[in-house]
């Protein structure tokens, strides 16, 4: 259950069980304010709902995860923004960074390393999954 100053978190993610496994995973200490499973409503839903910090994948329909920052960021949306994805090549990670992104996590270690992001990336530090080289984040 939500409580008062806690961070808002909105999810996007095309798979539901991705969905549903990060929303367990973070429901105890933020608000999970929303999840959509396409970029065409993430920009949505982050325009009407407000949110401190996404996380996205970066491979949805209708609108990818970095075209959907790209246009989040250009409408003046400043909430921050992780990437949580299976794209683990330098060109993913650089991109990411490119179009605003503070943190970058791969989904086969959600459960390990999401919640550090998560905290790091609130608290004004990037952060990059340790199996990524972490040259590409600079």
């Amino acid at each position: 259950m939500a409580t008062e100053g806690q961070k808002r978190i909105l999810l996007a993610d095309d798979h539901t069980v991705m969905l549903e496994e990060v929303e367990t995973l973070l429901k105890a200490d933020y608000n999970i304010v929303g999840a959509v499973e396409n970029g065409a409503d993430l920009v949505e839903a982050a325009q009407r709902l407000k949110p401190d910090l996404i996380i996205s994948d970066i491979s949805m329909p209708v609108m990818n995860g970095f075209e959907a920052a790209a246009k989040l960021r250009a409408a003046g949306i400043t909430a921050k923004l992780i990437f949580l994805t299976v794209q683990s090549a330098a060109p993913y990670v650089k991109k990411a960074r490119a179009v605003g992104a503070q943190g970058y996590v791969l989904k086969a270690y959600t459960t390990e390393y999401l919640p550090a992001a998560v905290s790091a990336v609130l608290a004004g530090n990037p952060y990059i999954c340790p199996q990524l080289p972490q040259d590409t984040w600079r």
